[in-house]
């Protein structure tokens, strides 16, 4: 089976990691049409994000509501369904099997797409190992990107490092989205495991999630087509 065909521009997704409404809007008016996809988080989302997530989606912009939900089962469907409502695109859940089968009962028949985080990219083995985890990060997020697949997630958001690998787990039909994502020669900042666009994509990776190398660039817009240049180079 054959991998979906995704325009490049949609593959590259900018995270709006900034704290105000103002200040995002400003940064998409930048990008221009460098910029299809955008994530927003806790720290937007939370101060005033939302309804810009449907300004975004009113614009014509995908949106990815990085939210990573979990709680008890009734609460996540609820809240899913109110997410789907919204019309964007992308929304993130913790991936635990009840959390999971809840988030794919409240999406509905939309366009909604569910992703399971299954371990954060800035969790090495060591930090696993504090929050009382056996094995190792390759060993979980194998285990629990099987369990997504069999749920019936839509896609699932892992390190490029384990990309090929998760290829063979999930198949051609679920889509792996990556954070950490650092252009060639770019800090690698508060992730731990990190990739550039273009080894991501070769990996296996659909999806690039890009928020600090563009968004604090002097010219953002130069910034985005840069990473897209390199995407470019194994699409």
């Amino acid at each position: 089976m054959t991998r979906p065909t995704i325009p490049l521009e949609e593959r590259l997704i900018i995270g709006l990691d900034v704290p105000s409404v103002e200040e995002a809007r400003a940064l998409v008016a930048r990008i221009g049409e460098a910029g299809r996809f955008y994530k927003i988080g806790y720290r937007l989302g939370f101060s005033g994000g939302l309804g810009f997530a449907r300004e975004l989606v009113d614009a014509g912009k995908k949106v990815f509501l990085d939210f990573k939900l979990h709680d008890i089962a009734n609460t996540v469907e609820e809240g899913v369904a109110a997410v789907a409502a919204m019309g964007v695109d992308f929304l993130t859940v913790h991936a635990y099997p009840q959390t999971m089968r809840a988030a794919v009962a409240g999406r509905g028949d939309g366009g909604l797409r569910i992703l399971a985080v299954t371990v954060l990219t800035s969790w090495d083995d060591a930090d696993l190992a504090e929050a009382g985890f056996s094995g190792d990060v390759a060993s979980l997020v194998s285990r629990r990107a099987a369990q997504a697949r069999d749920i019936g997630i839509d896609g699932i958001v892992a390190s490029a490092a384990e990309a090929a690998r998760l290829r063979g787990v999930v198949g051609a039909e679920i889509a792996i989205v990556t954070p950490g994502i650092r252009p060639a020669g770019a800090e690698a900042g508060d992730q731990k495991r990190v990739v550039t666009p273009a080894a991501a994509l070769a990996a296996g990776a659909d999806h690039l999630v890009v928020a600090r190398p563009i968004i604090r660039a002097e010219d953002p817009r130069a910034a985005a087509e840069a990473v897209l240049a390199e995407m470019a180079q194994a699409v």
